[in-house]
């Protein structure tokens, strides 16, 4: 398994000086012009995403010593394997060597195949639950507008709910659309109109905040959080604090992008050197973000803060109507980003495999009047459409926000943003068994794979709880 590789130019060098224009790079790419101010803006835009509106919730069950302490903390593992991970980028130097474009590639060059397979075991499992996480997130975005509305117009006594699989499923047709259009991810404007939605809503949250706190709302908060045998049972309390710390893992998770980040930067300075100062000012930038959402989140809401806490707020109702709109636009197109690599690589390995099969390699094009020829391609159309199909009934029988975004952050944390790495790190600069810094190293990575379980394991038992009360087509969304 891989993701799609970009196509390799033949430009050779000695013709580019001939034209006296350098356009392409060493290895006949196009030529890289990304700086440290358009890295940082990737890494921002790549971290700040849906994973924001579950901080207030996760800081409410850990309270406010273990809630801040694990924002930092994560924020500082973050920062340290993702500037371990930015020396990757070529092999086997760190700033002369060969380039790898994706992260699986590195992972290939620097620990061989079968680690190469496991991460992208990791990788695709990721993406595909993302896809997940996005539907259910959408349907809690538009349910959020419709009982905002009805508040509005009938009052806050008044019974206000919104089908949650209606919304899926409108959400799946419309993706099943998109879908067929190939190539969809290289659509730059999707990434800006996605990153300026993801910001907006996020702004709005934090405003919303500020504007409750200052009507002189003060809800109890804690140093420990919700409290046991007044807000839940003390076996609850433990699930959900492992579950906080899984929502807490997905908020930071961006290192299945970064070598595709790095990937855009001038070769000189070398891109390790200037990815470093990149992942050092988004992480910081990120880190102060997600603190003025989470606490003050926690201010206006306290220990029954929502789980995603953009669906606490009816009034202004236009307003949260624009944040909730801003949601549904962001992960319509983050979707399509996320789930084009799982795309791109079933189709690759399907030509390869079947390259005589007209079902799979055979493009009809279809004149499409005033927008020009459609290519059609049947195994294309049938694979995303039963992927999409897929991933939607998923998201209805598994409608839980907090649940599966803890569970995606338990599961992508440990062996992407830290396993994978530490261990090329060891194998790059060939540290010695059980010497100090080799401890120091596998203890960190064994710390973090126990957090990663007991996240996990939150996450799993809080999906459990709920599938014993939750009935399909039934649910709606009132928090």
């Amino acid at each position: 398994m891989e993701f799609h590789e970009r196509s390799n130019e033949n430009f050779s060098i000695e013709n580019v000086e001939a034209n006296d224009k350098i356009t392409f790079d060493d290895d006949g790419r196009v030529k890289r012009t990304g700086t440290l101010i358009t890295a940082s803006a990737h890494i921002i835009t790549a971290v700040i995403g849906s994973g924001v509106l579950s901080l207030a919730w996760a800081i409410a069950q850990l309270g406010w010593i273990a809630g801040i302490l694990a924002l930092i903390i994560f924020s500082i593992v973050t920062l340290f394997t993702s500037s371990l991970l930015t020396n990757f980028y070529r092999f086997p130097d760190p700033t002369i060597g060969t380039r790898n474009y994706t992260y699986m590639h590195a992972v290939e060059k620097y620990l061989g195949g079968k680690k190469y397979k496991l991460c992208g075991i990791a990788q695709y499992g990721n993406l595909i639950g993302t896809s997940i996480g996005y539907t259910i997130t959408t349907a809690l975005g538009v349910g959020a507008i419709k009982r905002a509305n009805c508040f509005h117009k009938h009052g806050h006594e008044a019974e206000c709910h919104a089908s949650n699989e209606l919304s899926m499923i409108m959400f799946g047709v419309l993706q099943i659309l998109l879908s067929q259009i190939p190539n969809f991810h290289k659509l730059s404007g999707l990434s800006v109109i996605a990153a300026a939605m993801s910001f907006t809503y996020a702004f709005i949250g934090v405003g919303l905040s500020v504007s409750r706190i200052a009507g002189g709302v003060h809800p109890k908060t804690s140093l420990t959080g919700v409290a046991v045998g007044v807000d839940v049972t003390g076996e609850q309390k433990v699930w959900r604090c492992f579950q906080a710390l899984g929502n807490i893992a997905f908020a930071y998770a961006y290192s299945l992008v970064l070598i595709d980040i790095q990937d855009t930067l001038k070769s000189s300075p070398p891109e390790n050197q200037v990815m470093k100062k990149a992942t050092a000012v988004g992480v910081f930038v990120t880190t102060m973000f997600y603190m003025l959402s989470g606490i003050l989140g926690y201010i206006a809401f306290g220990n029954n803060a929502p789980g995603n806490f953009l669906t606490g707020f009816y009034e202004p109702f236009w307003l949260v109507d624009l944040a909730n709109v801003c949601i549904v636009f962001h992960l319509v197109g983050a979707y399509q980003v996320f789930s084009q690599a799982v795309y791109t690589m079933v189709e690759e390995q399907s030509r390869k495999r079947w390259p005589e099969t007209d079902f799979i390699v055979k493009e009809y094009p279809i004149g499409i009047p005033f927008l020009g020829t459609f290519n059609l391609n049947l195994f294309r159309a049938v694979w995303r459409t039963f992927y999409v199909i897929v991933t939607t009934t998923l998201a209805i029988i598994f409608p839980f926000f907090n649940d599966i975004l803890g569970l995606l952050g338990a599961c992508g944390f440990w062996p992407l943003t830290v396993y994978f790495p530490i261990e090329m790190h060891i194998a790059q600069t060939q540290i010695q068994r059980y010497s100090r810094r080799w401890l120091g190293l596998k203890l960190l990575s064994s710390a973090c794979l126990i957090v990663s379980l007991l996240a996990a394991a939150g996450s799993i038992r809080g999906i459990v709880t709920e599938l014993k009360t939750y009935r399909p087509f039934m649910s709606v969304s009132d928090s």
